[in-house]
């Protein structure tokens, strides 16, 4: 089966959730940490919204994981974690980022369910990179 538009509607809208959840942590505690974290977290979601469009080449050598359900679950899990905290907004915005990652991590052993496109761009098999 064919889920490629859904995967990009899920990945863009995990994105923004995740950069609007890195916004919402500058406003938490106003400390040093929250400010730290809720940078990362602004970057990955872009980074994750942004790679619906375009995948640059260093992304495909250095993040490789980003193209797998495995790695790419794990990683929204991640994310997912760092957004809970005492706020319902952030609490309800890590849940969201974590059940899609658990989500993807599950998807990797359904073997009717295909990566789409974007998430096969890297995927040349272990010792393909080119020197």
């Amino acid at each position: 089966m064919d889920f490629s538009d859904s995967f990009r509607i899920v990945n863009l809208a995990v994105g923004v959730i995740m950069a609007l959840g890195g916004i919402s942590q500058f406003f938490s505690n106003f400390g040093f940490q929250s400010i730290i974290l809720g940078v990362y977290v602004l970057l990955f979601g872009l980074a994750t919204a942004l790679l619906e469009f375009q995948i640059p080449p260093q992304v495909a050598r250095y993040a490789s994981f980003m193209f797998s359900f495995v790695g790419r679950g794990i990683f929204y899990v991640f994310i997912g974690s760092i957004l809970l905290d005492n706020n319902w907004m952030r609490i309800v915005a890590g849940s969201i980022v974590g059940i899609v990652g658990l989500a993807y991590v599950v998807l990797e052993f359904v073997p009717s369910v295909e990566p789409p496109a974007n998430m096969r761009e890297a995927d040349q098999g272990w010792g393909a990179e080119q020197v």
